[in-house]
């Protein structure tokens, strides 16, 4: 990687650092707090969730035919979606402690909040709550995924990859051969330092 790639992932995860610090503001100014894995709204601002919030009769007065159509097939996701939480679970905690990978904190990508807005009626909750578990469930998968190739192949492509892991800017350059087994090494040595949850460093650049 050279120093002009090396600066701009700098400048990139600065800037994440300050959306992130502007999310925080916009938080503050809509005037909620988080107590345990409760969301709390000021008063005034809950009664106000509350009057514009639809009846069930009147949301499903509202509803587009093509959602009605499509339903069935969204929610019959569920059962997939459940097979793969539960194979993804199974393969991190049976393969990782022999490869010396530390385990990704399954919790740490699952956030259901949604059903604490005053604004949404129970069924809007429990669309928000399957869309958030079905987010959640492909960011566990996908970090559990890029420990595994940090581990057994942590080469970039030659042309780019379009939503690439977080990991992946900081893997070896295709085709550059030079010293590959020895910093393979290292970047298996890294996995087993790191913590469990989403906040834990990446894999880093082994010394070359």
């Amino acid at each position: 990687m050279n120093d002009r790639i090396r600066q701009l992932l700098l400048q990139i995860d600065s800037l994440q650092d300050e959306l992130n610090a502007a999310i925080r503001e916009q938080g503050g100014r809509l005037r909620y707090q988080i107590e345990g894995r409760r969301v709390v709204f000021e008063q005034v601002i809950s009664e106000t969730h509350q009057r514009v919030r639809l009846g069930l009769f009147r949301w499903f007065l509202t509803v587009r035919p093509q959602n009605y159509l499509t339903m069935p097939v969204i929610y019959g996701m569920a059962l997939p979606m459940l097979a793969l939480d539960l194979c993804v679970s199974l393969y991190q905690w049976i393969c990782f402690p022999v490869y010396g990978i530390a385990r990704v904190k399954r919790s740490d990508y699952f956030v259901l909040d949604h059903q604490h807005l005053a604004y949404l009626n129970i069924i809007e909750k429990g669309h928000c709550l399957y869309c958030s578990y079905a987010v959640g469930l492909l960011a566990f998968a996908s970090e559990v995924t890029a420990r595994t190739e940090q581990y057994f192949c942590p080469i970039k492509h030659a042309v780019r990859v379009l939503g690439a892991h977080a990991r992946y800017k900081d893997f070896m350059e295709y085709g550059e051969s030079e010293d590959f087994h020895a910093r393979l090494e290292a970047y298996r040595m890294q996995l087993g330092k790191e913590k469990s949850g989403p906040e834990s460093p990446q894999c880093g650049m082994p010394p070359r």
